[in-house]
């Protein structure tokens, strides 16, 4: 009787242990889906929407739909004179969108001023660093059409697009610089063929003393210049 009873008692043990396990187990799965939604909401937050590679057949469309979605049109420019503030304009719904989304890709992030003339202007958004250009292939390939009857003109402190180096007989824009008007009383005589898409909203004194830099014959300062983060601010 004593031996029945013992296993009894044995076998009640192993089926309470049985459960006790199933049970931990399943809190142990919750509670990694749990971890894997939350990281799932945090990379939302912080990394744009994956995007198909960009060429001069997409560009538009995608230009398009992104203007549908970030209406974002104030931006912070960090050089290493000081702090830029913009505001794109609305009107140029292309290239504001097209300026966005290279900010919301950390494109300009180390890259230079390369191009500085002092009493005309500053032009930015390239580099000699091998960096740049692996982001570029990354992003794509692929110009702007130049949208130029928005009643703005090259005024001190606009920011407008260049042309493309490339065989580019209507003047399409490329996607990656822009410069900033900096010649007092504006450099109208490019009204017309370059796309004004913002201006500078604070910080004209550090364009000033980045046009002021010495550069060599081909306008390149001697000491690089550079954009050390581009930020959305509204």
């Amino acid at each position: 009787m004593r031996i029945v009873l013992l296993l009894c008692c044995f076998f009640l043990f192993l089926n309470c242990e049985d459960k006790h396990s199933k049970s931990k187990k399943t809190i142990e799965i919750t509670v990694t889906k749990a971890d894997k939604k939350e990281t799932s909401i945090d990379s939302t937050k912080t990394e744009e929407e994956p995007f198909k590679k960009l060429d001069s057949k997409n560009a538009m469309h995608f230009f398009q739909e992104y203007d549908k979605h970030h209406k974002e049109n104030k931006v912070r420019i960090t050089t290493d004179f000081g702090s830029i503030d913009i505001l794109l304009f609305n009107e140029t719904k292309y290239h504001r969108s097209n300026f966005i989304f290279l900010t919301k890709q950390k494109y300009f992030n180390d890259t230079q001023f390369y191009r500085v003339i002092d009493n005309f202007m500053v032009q930015a958004g390239n580099s000699d660093d091998k960096k740049t250009a692996r982001k570029r292939s990354e992003i794509g390939k692929y110009l702007l059409p130049t949208d130029t009857k928005r009643g703005f003109k090259h005024d001190r402190g606009v920011i407008s697009m260049p042309s493309s180096e490339i065989d580019n007989p209507h003047k399409l824009a490329s996607p990656f610089e822009f410069f900033i008007v900096q010649q007092k009383g504006g450099s109208h005589f490019l009204d017309g063929d370059y796309t004004i898409f913002g201006k500078v909203i604070r910080g004209m004194d550090v364009i000033d003393k980045i046009a002021a830099v010495e550069t060599d014959e081909a306008d390149w300062p001697l000491h690089n210049i550079y954009i050390r983060n581009v930020e959305i601010i509204e």
